[in-house]
């Protein structure tokens, strides 16, 4: 997602993608640690998703 777009969405909406991306990131180190992940940087883009949106809910929650 954009940074804009996770902008626009409300603090129960950030929740939601913080445990999807959680979940990406635990299935993509199990795949990794299988030598069944092709793209390794997915786990790098990942966690700075995951860093973007829990800022996000930071900044919410100082301001609500």
């Amino acid at each position: 997602m954009d940074l804009k777009e996770l902008r626009e969405c409300n603090a129960e909406r950030l929740q939601e993608i913080e445990k999807q991306i959680r979940r990406e990131i635990f299935d993509a180190r199990l795949k990794n640690y299988t030598n069944q992940l092709d793209d390794t940087a997915s786990i790098r883009r990942a966690r700075r998703n995951l860093a973007r949106v829990k800022t996000l809910l930071t900044e919410k929650a100082k301001v609500g």
